[in-house]
């Protein structure tokens, strides 16, 4: 089986840091990602040719896009591809975060998973990945414990 991939589509490059973090977990799983600059708004043609691009190619693959205001990326992303779209849009403080809905309200036949903390977002992408690709599940399952770890150490320290 080829190895995953993730491939990340910001809707503009201020969304850099944002995705920094999602790439840099992805690789602690083992994921190899791609980054890709494409605005559904401003350059729908450009976007759908990445789309197309990566649709092209048979590797496994779940796209994880990174918009905020008006997040058309994330519906438009899910509605051309057929593998699974994770919405991770940037906070923002305009409109008390009310941008989030953007990300949420999707028209029937429309569905990806909104996750808003990047690394979880990666987390997200390695499960599914992990469904068919034993090294992966592997790596999900020393991230739970590593967790899981945390807490019992941080309990010990209150004690």
């Amino acid at each position: 089986m080829s190895k995953p991939l993730v491939v990340i589509l910001m809707g503009s490059k201020a969304d850099m840091e944002h995705c920094k973090k999602i790439s840099d977990a992805c690789k602690g799983f083992g994921i190899e990602t791609v980054m890709r600059v494409g605005s559904a708004h401003k350059t729908a043609e450009h976007a759908l040719a990445i789309l197309r691009e990566y649709e092209s190619n048979g590797r496994p693959k779940v796209y994880i896009t990174v918009a905020g205001r008006s997040n058309a990326l994330s519906g438009f992303t899910d509605g051309f591809v057929t593998s699974p779209v994770i919405a991770c849009p940037p906070p923002s403080e305009s409109f008390g975060g009310a941008d989030i809905y953007s990300s949420l309200r999707m028209p029937s036949g429309i569905a990806p998973a909104v996750v808003l903390e990047p690394v979880n977002a990666a987390l997200f992408a390695a499960k599914i990945f992990g469904l068919m690709d034993e090294s992966v599940r592997e790596q999900v399952k020393v991230s739970q414990k590593r967790a899981a770890d945390k807490v019992i150490e941080d309990d010990a320290s209150v004690k």
